[in-house]
């Protein structure tokens, strides 16, 4: 019985991929802000409830060790969307850790993102919610290969007269501040149509637009990136999620969230979109502990947002999709960098071969649950080199203070190696146990630094500079 099944499933798979290209699959890429690894329930949170995302985890791949390549926004979502560590395209800074409203930059037009992949294909492209990567006109989403952009151009926290007082109601769980405080716009095209814009009601109106896009390019191929601006703090919901959980604002938000992927799955089932379409739900990092109450979890993982320990960069992940998906559970490693590469196999398009990639494909992972081609991990935060990982070890030479991302790296005086298969919070250090591992590991380290710098346009040099 076990084996017709295996041959029903490598047939399905067989004639679904080799029919790719006749008929490419959906993707949407559903994208948290700070949302930690311990903050939905499949990944083990006893009092957050996220029945869609449990449900879509028991029904696609649930990714136990997957990472975004920066432990702060603007990097994160440079590198999801090129498949690129964000050194390489120079959205990355020691000394200004992320895009400002006062930003000159962004993302320079050289860089190809995951839309502009697509849409050599024919595919349909949006991008909804968060952008952080250019606020500026000939920066905005449009410029980078998207059709449609209706979002906020930066974190929801900027601009704001009251950020030192929302710190200090941290330890109220229920605390809610105003939408005044923080002036945001949001933005459609290239229109500011709202400032501040309404943050009650932004997870809502994300939903709307997301299922309208869906709706109107249901007879063609879509690339959706719907990136959510929550829950980064300020934390905001709807009048109808506003207190419902009884277990503070932040558990409130998460289930709106979870509520706007039961829509989405809703509009894609709807239109009979699902057997043919690939969601992908995770985070730009880790949950911002610095905010208390009005942070998330990074469950057994250590430190969170701006640390490069596994709370920072390892994020609660799904991948769903019951027409290409084969279900369970995933421990190899994968990362967002891994995405544009994937979604070109999946969709028979060209992964640009005219510069340094940092992805590898993860299409036979998806559809036939193979091994990972994907054996390590550089942890790159501020513009620094911090860390490595293979399948078993990683080693740290650099570090930042757990709590407040802010503070100076801390580079060590002797490099800390953790066994992560035994060890998952990194709390022992091994190194003296091991050295010739860390030996080996450091070497690798170098070898990428060399490869780096090689791979680093002249071009770059003025982007790096404003981006300060």
């Amino acid at each position: 019985m076990k084996n017709s099944v295996g041959l029903l499933w490598f047939l399905f798979s067989f004639f679904t991929l080799s029919g790719q290209s006749e008929n490419p699959p959906n993707f949407v890429v559903i994208f948290c802000d700070d949302l930690g690894y311990g903050d939905l329930g499949t990944f083990g949170n006893p009092i957050i409830k996220t029945p869609h995302l449990d449900q879509l985890a028991h029904e696609g791949q649930k990714w136990t060790q997957f990472y975004v390549a920066d432990p702060v926004c603007t990097p994160s979502r440079a590198a999801l969307l090129t498949g690129r560590y964000p050194i390489r395209s120079g959205m990355t800074s020691s000394k200004r850790v992320v895009l400002f409203p006062d930003s000159s930059r962004g993302l320079p037009h050289e860089e190809i993102t995951i839309a502009e992949v697509l849409k050599d294909k024919g595919y349909a492209t949006a991008a909804v919610g968060k952008w952080h990567l250019g606020h500026l006109p000939q920066y905005l989403p449009q410029a980078q290969g998207f059709d449609y952009y209706y979002g906020i151009p930066y974190s929801n926290d900027m601009n704001s007269s009251n950020w030192g007082q929302y710190r200090k109601q941290a330890d109220d769980p229920h605390y809610f501040s105003k939408t005044e405080y923080f002036d945001v716009p949001l933005i459609e095209n290239t229109t500011e149509i709202e400032r501040p814009a309404d943050q009650t009601t932004i997870t809502k109106r994300y939903t709307e637009r997301a299922v309208d896009f869906i709706e109107k390019n249901k007879e063609k191929p879509f690339f959706l990136y719907l990136a959510h601006s929550l829950p980064h703090i300020p934390l905001f919901v709807s009048d109808a999620f506003k207190g419902r959980s009884k277990a503070g604002l932040y558990t409130d938000v998460i289930e709106e969230i979870d509520w706007s992927v039961g829509k989405l799955i809703e509009a894609l089932k709807k239109n009979k979109l699902d057997q043919n379409t690939i969601v992908v739900f995770t985070s730009d990092n880790g949950p911002w502990l610095l905010f208390k109450t009005h942070g998330g979890s990074a469950g057994p993982l250590r430190a969170g947002k701006g640390t490069t320990f596994e709370g920072g960069q390892r994020v609660p992940t799904i991948f769903w999709g019951p027409g290409r998906v084969k279900p369970g559970t995933i421990n190899d490693l994968g990362s967002t960098l891994d995405l544009l590469s994937t979604f070109a196999a999946l969709s028979g398009a060209q992964t640009p071969d005219d510069r340094k990639m940092d992805g590898y494909d993860l299409s036979k992972v998806l559809t036939n649950k193979e091994e990972s081609p994907r054996k390590e991990f550089f942890y790159w935060a501020f513009g620094e080199l911090h860390g490595y990982r293979t399948s078993q070890y990683k080693v740290h030479i650099k570090q930042r203070e757990p709590v407040n991302y802010g503070r100076p790296t801390i580079v060590l005086e002797k490099p800390q190696l953790y066994e992560l298969r035994s060890d998952i919070s990194e709390k022992y250090d091994v190194a003296d146990r091991f050295p010739a591992v860390v030996s080996e590991m450091l070497e690798r380290m170098d070898d990428h630094l060399k490869d780096v710098e090689d791979s680093r346009p002249e071009q770059l040099s003025h982007v790096i500079k404003d981006f300060k």
